[in-house]
């Protein structure tokens, strides 16, 4: 510790504790300083002030004897005891006395304070303090600018005149601390910085590096522990250790206690392991933030993705056959709407063909398609010559698939991993709204096998009626008001589309690229001798095909109709001709030739009578009054700006114009006179300012529950309101009021 007074002079005249006798003071009339002083602020004090007999007997100091009665001899004939304020009774067991360290002599004191020199000399530099302070608790940190006022009080007080040692004082009274530690602070920052001096005044207990005390486990016990823990069936912790322990007494290990072994698991196997450990790559992947992917900078069609979704309904095909369909949608990836679908058995890549036609057809060509890698979308009709497919054995003489001949980028999603596909987020709104639509009374067939409704397996949708719901579900899914994505900002998924694709620069389909989604592929030779191509027992030629007798091609057909005939490209994807059918073996199918010998027969025998007491309305009346007041499906949207993509080959058939249809042109105009009646009927309200949050978090709360169930009502939300929520919900606050009302509504139904 570092002390000071104004001169040597004042020093000097003040009573000090290691004077041991008056003829050994220094005169008040010395004129300069003993030698050795150099400057008031550089005396030091050794860190330990006060010693016990034990203590000086084991310290090894110069001139001290090495034991307890020479310490007490030595004392006895110096008067130690007798000097005042240098020797005290120490309290505590043993008693004894205890003696300033100013009372040793010289030689111990020259070696204590070198000691406490090079300690001094051993200070952090900035950085480290700085690293230091800002680890510590806000109580030490408290201390610390206590400390920093007072000095600065001392130093403002001293510099207007006032001598160091009233000003030092005077800030010890105003502080509630006395003069000494006013001393030790001013030697804690002894030629540090002001700037930097708060980092040097924090309490030194806090910067003491301790060690851990930890209690002693047996390490074959602590690996058995682990090995029963740290195993994928996530045994509980208490039954593991019951069971480390009764491994321990045939063993004849130490045992330690319950927590002791708990915290000592802790320690050594991080949180991540455990979870990996115990829950899987599931587990450890939610360890970790999902990523956030902005889609704003996007435009309408510049991007799409694609999945597959089986709906929790059964309905009866016209086969005969019971089962839950498979829906495939493309929704855009800006927007969020859903562009085209189309619903099958099971995934098959012709139904996602005449999807991805219906896509191209009504809306243009996307630049960029997002999948995951399962087989009715990696297929070779779709994705053939992709470079980093991972699905079915790849050969240099596979065709092109549609995709790359249409020159659209694909990329490949982590399977089973809903966060790298948006439209996972609509086949949940499928799952909660479209599914229990009252018109699949009886069908429903729950999201989980424990889920199961009371009237599960009583009723099978007919086919018709089931695209005819879904085709309105869909419809209102677009039209619905207030979503709060990024993109629509409370506005729909309809609005947010046509505004953007009334901009962008939209990419038509030529006539030849229409052939390409409309038909299957498959690659083979033609005969030797005459040109003739065999597909599925029937054979097509026509006259060109003599001249390619012997050739690899690639044969595009219709999948559902063998007999129409099909489309000859070479294997480098240029057209050479259409060969007609030539020997008709019977109507086949090869979508339900290849289907049907997987599909198994799932037909409920008993049906279990549903009592409808205390409904005011049949579920029957209600369908038939939502089927009355089921709104027209909207005319889809034409592109302002169009874009025209030409195959990178050169073809041979010329391109053919389609002329206008007049149905089309009278059900556009049709469209036109609506939608001006609704612009009158239904103004868009006019732009208000920046919403205003609640200025107390209860109601904060609140208006975000007012946004959400705005939203979820279907009504428009506004922009400011949108955005306010979006970044509110990731706040604590919301978190913390959200969970307080989970626990209120959980008691309230205990």
């Amino acid at each position: 510790m570092i002390t000071a007074t104004s001169c040597w002079s004042c020093w000097a005249k003040t009573p000090q504790p290691n004077r041991q006798s008056p003829s050994k003071q220094t005169p008040r009339s010395c004129p300069s300083p003993p030698r050795g002083w150099a400057d008031p602020m550089s005396i030091v004090e050794p860190t330990q002030i006060w010693w016990t007999v034990e203590e000086l007997a084991n310290s090894g100091l110069p001139e001290l004897p090495g034991s307890k009665p020479g310490i007490n001899a030595l004392a006895q004939r110096f008067g130690w005891r007798v000097i005042e304020g240098c020797a005290k009774r120490k309290v505590g067991r043993g008693g004894g006395w205890i003696y300033h360290w100013s009372v040793l002599p010289l030689a111990a004191r020259r070696k204590l304070l070198v000691d406490a020199s090079e300690a001094l000399n051993e200070r952090p530099d900035r950085g480290n303090a700085w690293a230091a302070f800002d680890s510590l608790p806000e109580t030490a940190k408290t201390k610390a600018r206590t400390r920093l006022a007072a000095l600065q009080m001392a130093d403002g007080l001293h510099q207007s005149g006032v001598t160091h040692v009233h000003a030092v004082a005077e800030a010890a009274r105003q502080c509630g601390s006395s003069a000494r530690s006013i001393y030790n602070w001013i030697g804690m920052v002894e030629g540090v910085a002001p700037e930097d001096r708060l980092a040097y005044l924090v309490p030194r207990n806090r910067l003491a590096v301790r060690k851990p005390i930890k209690a002693t486990c047996n390490r074959a016990f602590m690996d058995y522990l682990k090995s029963l823990y740290l195993r994928l069936e996530q045994p509980t912790y208490a039954q593991c250790y019951r069971d480390a322990c009764a491994k321990a007494r045939h063993e004849g290990w130490d045992v330690p206690t319950n927590k002791t072994a708990k915290r000592r698991l802790d320690t050594e196997v991080p949180r991540i392991t455990q979870v990996f450990a115990r829950e899987g790559e599931g587990g450890l992947m939610r360890c970790f933030p999902a990523q956030i992917r902005d889609r704003s900078t996007l435009t309408a069609l510049e991007g799409v993705n694609a999945d597959c979704h089986k709906i929790d309904v059964f309905v009866r095909w016209p086969d005969g056959t019971i089962n839950r369909p498979q829906i495939v949608a493309f929704q855009d990836l800006y927007s969020g709407k859903m562009l085209s679908w189309r619903v099958d058995n099971d995934p098959n890549k012709v139904m996602v063909m005449a999807a991805f036609g219906e896509l191209v057809e009504t809306w243009g060509i996307p630049r960029h398609c997002l999948f995951d890698n399962g087989r009715e979308f990696a297929n070779k009709w779709m994705t053939g010559g992709a470079p980093t497919r991972f699905r079915f054995k790849m050969r240099d003489d596979d065709p092109l698939g549609v995709l790359p001949m249409m020159g659209i980028k694909i990329h490949w999603a982590t399977p089973a991993h809903g966060q790298a596909k948006p439209i996972e987020r609509g086949f949940r709104d499928f799952a909660s709204s479209l599914a229990k639509d009252p018109r699949f009374k009886g069908a429903y067939t729950g999201n989980r096998p424990d889920a199961k409704p009371e009237n599960y397996g009583s009723r099978a949708v007919p086919l018709d009626t089931f695209l005819k719901v879904v085709s309105e579900g869909i419809a209102e899914h677009n039209a619905r008001q207030g979503r709060l994505s990024a993109t629509a900002r409370g506005r729909s998924f309809d609005e947010t589309f046509a505004e953007s694709y009334a901009a962008a620069p939209i990419r038509k389909a030529t006539e030849d690229q229409r052939r390409l989604w409309l038909m299957g592929q498959e690659v083979g030779k033609l005969n030797k001798n005459s040109g003739q191509f065999q597909l599925y027992g029937n054979f097509y030629h026509s006259n060109w095909m003599s001249e390619h007798a012997g050739d690899r091609v690639v044969a595009r057909f219709d999948p559902e109709d063998l007999h129409s005939g099909v489309h000859i490209y070479a294997v480098d994807g240029s057209h050479l001709g259409f060969a007609e059918c030539q020997q008709k073996v019977g109507f086949f199918d090869v979508t339900g030739a290849k289907e049907e010998a997987r599909r198994k027969r799932r037909i409920k025998k008993a049906q279990k009578e549903l009592l409808n007491a205390n409904r005011p309305l049949s579920i029957e009346d209600i369908a038939a009054d939502m089927d009355a007041r089921a709104p027209d499906l909207l005319t889809q949207l034409e592109a302002k700006v169009v874009k025209p993509v030409f195959s990178k080959k050169p073809v041979s058939v010329p391109r053919h114009q389609v002329t206008s249809d007049p149905a089309v042109v009278e059900a556009r105009k049709a469209f036109e006179n609506r939608v001006e009646q609704r612009k009158k009927s239904d103004p868009k309200p006019k732009a208000v300012g920046r919403f205003q949050p609640a200025s107390t978090p209860r109601a904060r709360f609140q208006d975000a529950k007012d946004i959400i169930a705005k939203s979820d009502a279907g009504k428009r939300v506004g922009s400011g309101e949108a955005d306010w929520l979006r970044s509110y919900i990731e706040l604590p606050e919301y978190r913390g009021f959200q969970k307080v009302e989970q626990f209120a509504k959980r008691d309230d139904a205990g």
